[in-house]
C-alpha cells in the first residue's frame, strides 16, 4: 500500500506541476486549469487529457532546450 502512495504523491507532484505553470503563465488560479483539463476531459472524451500530456511534453522539451543561465560566461 505504501508504494502506491509513493506512486500516487509523485503523479500528483508532476501532474500538478503543468497546471501551475500554465496558470502562472496565464495570470490566473491553478484551480482554475486543473478544473478546466477535468471538465475538457468529461466533454470531449479524452481530448482534454491528450492536449495535457502534449502541454506536458512541451514544457519539458522547453524547459531542456531553454536552461537559464546567469552569466555570459555559463556556457
Amino acid at each position: 500500500m505504501n508504494s502506491f502512495y509513493t506512486l500516487l504523491h509523485y503523479l500528483q507532484k508532476r501532474g500538478f506541476e503543468v497546471c501551475r505553470r500554465i496558470a502562472e503563465r496565464m495570470g490566473i488560479r491553478t484551480r482554475v486549469v486543473r478544473t478546466s483539463f477535468i471538465y475538457l476531459t468529461f466533454v470531449t472524451l479524452g481530448f482534454g487529457f491528450a492536449l495535457y500530456l502534449f502541454l506536458a511534453f512541451w514544457l519539458k522539451i522547453k524547459d531542456l532546450v531553454h536552461t537559464k543561465r546567469t552569466s555570459v560566461f555559463d556556457l
